[in-house]
């Protein structure tokens, strides 16, 4: 029979920070100039296999196809071969995911600038453009440093910045957010590690 090389095995669709990613871990034995060519198909379209240009004979062991997908709302497998010399693995298939239900959000990136009264807050998102329309919101919490006390600005748009009133706040406050976004439920990334500011500090 025909020798083919190893298969990738684990090969998994993942969701990871607003990505979805094909990932997969070498064959036992595999050359050490193996390289991996990935397609993928949508249930819209069964047993089209469809080509994608940037995982084509790529020695890495992960392809992003984010913005590959036709659709984010329709569920859709990939598959990956090895190759090395003239020889080929067989393909090796992932589960079926929706990027709309399965995808697991990051945390936003908070910039904060205290003025005279006034604490502004940005929050940016790690996210690729073809998600950029996606209608992502976040939480926002401020305290006071040891207390457990928390005020929370809820569903902020994430073009929208914060300005929050700190007149009445003196001493060490705090901030941290999480991206939300309602699919089917509401889901929640983390908090972010918080930041820290020292408010109406007379010098």
């Amino acid at each position: 029979g025909h020798i083919h090389l190893p298969p990738p095995q684990n090969v998994t669709l993942l969701s990871k920070d607003f990505d979805m990613i094909l990932t997969w871990i070498p064959g036992e034995g595999s050359p050490p100039d193996t390289t991996y060519t990935v397609r993928y198909e949508s249930q819209e379209r069964m047993n089209k296999w469809i080509k994608v240009p940037h995982c084509k004979n790529i020695p890495s062991t992960s392809c992003n196809l984010t913005c590959v997908l036709p659709n984010f709302f329709i569920k859709f497998r990939a598959r990956v071969k090895a190759i090395s010399g003239g020889l080929q693995s067989p393909w090796v298939e992932s589960e079926f995911k929706e990027y709309y239900l399965d995808v697991e959000l990051a945390p936003p990136v908070l910039d904060v600038s205290v003025k005279e009264n006034l604490i502004h807050v940005n929050a940016s998102f790690p996210l690729a453009t073809c998600v950029e329309s996606f209608p992502w919101m976040y939480d926002l919490d401020l305290w006071e440093a040891g207390s457990e006390d928390k005020k929370r600005y809820e569903s902020i748009f994430r073009k929208n910045s914060v300005n929050i009133d700190t007149t009445a706040l003196s001493g060490n406050y705090c901030l941290s957010a999480r991206s939300s976004f309602q699919s089917i439920d509401f889901k929640h990334s983390k908090f972010s590690q918080p930041v820290c500011v020292l408010l109406n500090h007379k010098g």
